[in-house]
């Protein structure tokens, strides 16, 4: 009877150690390995003020047309579940282009690309995923967006303050192309102009296919493109 016992005792013993591995090793896996998620794209919190006080003949200050400079980022944030721990999977890249064309106080157009094979996180297979499941990189190589409404931008603010806007256009990702509204925060600095935002992405309304991989990560239906991006007069 002993020796029985103690064969069941190393079963359930061996049986709680497969559990506490299973729900331990992910929390030492992202908490530990990962290191902390990076902070949303934004603009500093001390200048996101919407009641900046305008300068007067600010508009004729930032008539015209400015690009994408480095510095500039653009990237996804997702929320994913591994064996009962959260995390947020956040991929980003700086190889952003595009232009904004300011005449007199409003923004007239608009449009900026990212080649979605340049996105990455600080996961390769979740990278590889990325590419190739859900993206089809190949197949769908490039991510736009395209002003499809002018934005007034009103009395500006100062330089150093800022403010926030709404802007609609045509998002295209996995060839799709869908209209989004959305708010953005919108910087003067000494050298250029900065913008910050997200855009919410619901993965079927794109075609994406969900980042899940049964028996082994979920996620939500949705996540968020995110952007900071600094801008310098063509």
């Amino acid at each position: 009877m002993s020796s029985r016992r103690r064969w069941l005792w190393w079963v359930i013993g061996g049986a709680a150690a497969v559990i506490v591995l299973a729900v331990a090793g992910p929390f030492v896996f992202f908490h530990f390995v990962e290191g902390s998620t990076p902070a949303p794209l934004s603009l500093r919190a001390s200048t996101a003020a919407s009641s900046a006080p305008a300068s007067t003949g600010a508009g004729t200050q930032v008539a015209g047309t400015w690009r994408v400079a480095p510095g500039s980022q653009v990237g996804y944030r997702v929320q994913e579940v591994l064996v009962g721990q959260q995390h947020t999977a956040v991929g980003r890249s700086t190889n952003v282009t595009g232009t904004l064309v300011i005449s007199g106080s409003t923004v007239a157009s608009a449009s900026f690309t990212v080649p979605m094979a340049s996105i990455h996180s600080d996961s390769s297979q979740r990278d590889a995923q990325f590419d190739g499941r859900i993206m089809d990189v190949a197949a769908y190589p490039r991510g736009t967006f395209t002003l499809t409404r002018p934005i007034s931008l009103g009395a500006l603010p100062v330089t150093g303050q800022a403010r926030t806007y709404t802007a609609t256009g045509d998002l295209v990702l996995h060839g799709h192309s869908q209209p989004v509204t959305f708010t953005l925060t919108a910087e003067r600095t000494a050298t250029g102009i900065k913008v910050a935002g997200s855009i919410p992405v619901t993965f079927a309304r794109w075609g994406i296919p969900n980042p899940s991989f049964t028996g082994f990560v979920t996620t939500q239906n949705h996540g968020v493109l995110e952007f900071l991006l600094t801008f310098s007069r063509s």
